[in-house]
């Protein structure tokens, strides 16, 4: 059976799980700060998506990051690696995309991971 969690916008939801793979997405809660802050606030989200279903950020076995701002990647790859920490083992597979996103939304970021058994 999928679970899926409902987010604040209509048409979606925030994330969904199937067996043992969990799908998430999450943008900053205060669209006001820097990319530094909103790549914070971002992650901050995501790892409570994970949380909810059974997961954690160790477990992320893929991720795509849309960028408003491609010549800010070199500051939002400095919060995501210290976000995950110096083990390699922990690290997913990763692309960095620049795209037009709404608003003064900075960051977007969708993952894929696995539950905890």
């Amino acid at each position: 059976m999928i679970e899926r969690k409902a987010g604040i916008y209509d048409g979606r939801n925030k994330s969904s799980a199937y067996k043992d793979l969990v799908w998430t997405v999450a943008t900053a809660s205060d669209t006001s700060v820097g990319i530094e802050q909103q790549t914070l606030l971002t992650l901050a989200t995501i790892e409570a998506n994970l949380a909810e279903l059974g997961s954690d950020k160790g477990r992320i076995v893929s991720a795509q990051v849309y960028i408003a701002n491609m010549a800010d990647k070199p500051k939002m790859d400095v919060v995501w690696q210290n976000w995950l920490g110096d083990n390699p083992q922990y690290w997913p597979q990763r692309a960095c995309l620049g795209v037009n996103l709404e608003g003064d939304v900075l960051i977007e970021v969708t993952v894929t991971a696995v539950r905890s058994t």
